[in-house]
């Protein structure tokens, strides 16, 4: 079954994008290439346990089992030793990204307490936009009961396109809640 979002992007922000900015071709317009959700978890030095809990709870908001980050080396000042676990993260393509956007864009962002709307100075220079989310639980798909600890998340949309200006126009045709 094709993705809610998959299908508005191919029919309704394709040919939008062809009119508004005059691409001749096709393959020139931005496009979602994927969306990673990195989960840092530096408490992970005092409470190994943690790590087992937050890719639980990453694996249900996603629908993909996350991959477990290890420190590259030691920092004495933070007791961290090489090859710790210290965070975990998960990179979704294709049909799950879209369904996560549309999770995110439709049920999650307006769950967040006196929300309104993402920053539009996130974008790296190059089409890609990160931002934080502060606590997971505003997916519903965690339960508050379960959660040990509030732990928040950064999530990066990486775009084809090569501008933060296409990129924040392809956002915006997917009806991301910028502020005004």
């Amino acid at each position: 079954m094709i993705s809610r979002y998959l299908e508005l992007y191919n029919k309704e922000i394709i040919p939008q994008i062809m009119n508004e900015h005059n691409y001749k071709n096709i393959h020139q317009i931005p496009r979602l290439e994927k969306i990673v959700i990195n989960m840092g978890l530096g408490e992970a030095t005092s409470n190994p346990k943690i790590i087992e809990k937050s890719t639980e709870e990453l694996a249900k908001i996603t629908g993909q089992h996350p991959v477990v980050s290890k420190a590259r080396k030691s920092i004495a000042a933070f007791k961290l030793k090489e090859k710790q676990e210290i965070g975990c993260f998960v990179t979704l393509r294709n049909k799950k990204m879209y369904d996560f956007l549309d999770r995110l864009i439709n049920i999650a962002l307006p769950r967040v307490r006196d929300f309104k709307g993402v920053s539009k100075k996130s974008f790296d220079g190059r089409g890609n936009y990160t931002f934080g989310i502060k606590e997971q639980i505003i997916f519903p798909e965690v339960s508050y009961e379960l959660v040990e600890k509030l732990k928040g998340f950064n999530i990066t949309i990486v775009t084809t396109a090569n501008t933060d200006e296409e990129a924040y126009n392809l956002l915006k045709t997917f009806k991301f809640p910028f502020k005004n």
